[in-house]
């Protein structure tokens, strides 16, 4: 089950929740795992820059944060700052539809194990972003 929540001002280009219930979907079955329980948080710059210094010490703002939960039934929380990912699909020659697809499906590997730390798991997580944006209908995110 998905539950997204709206924390700042919904009348901007926002995906809709069958939006990110696709993108979400898609992770799972390009995994073959089943999809658990999970929140996605839209939030401004503000809630996102305390999330990102009370969280990881980083005292500003950032595109998105994942919150792995550690029960079997629920899987965590994303926040996905909204002007940000707004700056950066303009910065990016991006569609934002496919900056928010793209954070979201980062956010989830997230929340499933994968990281970027190092170069050889920074690839393979890549690998699997440009393998599932692909099948969802947008172009490499990178």
């Amino acid at each position: 089950m998905l539950t997204v929540q709206y924390a700042c001002d919904t009348g901007k280009d926002f995906p809709s929740e069958e939006d990110f219930e696709q993108w979400v979907d898609a992770v799972f079955k390009q995994l073959a795992t089943e999809m658990t329980a999970l929140t996605i948080r839209v939030v401004d710059g503000e809630e996102i820059q305390a999330l990102n210094r009370d969280f990881r010490g980083k005292d500003k703002p950032t595109n998105v944060l994942a919150f792995p939960f550690e029960e079997p039934d629920y899987l965590g929380d994303i926040a996905i700052c909204a002007p940000v990912v707004a700056e950066e699909a303009n910065e990016q020659n991006k569609t934002p539809k496919s900056h928010w697809a793209h954070m979201t499906v980062h956010a989830v590997l997230h929340l499933l194990g994968y990281d970027h730390k190092e170069d050889e798991s920074a690839e393979e997580m890549e690998g699997l972003e440009r393998e599932i944006m692909k099948k969802i209908g947008f172009e490499d995110p990178y």
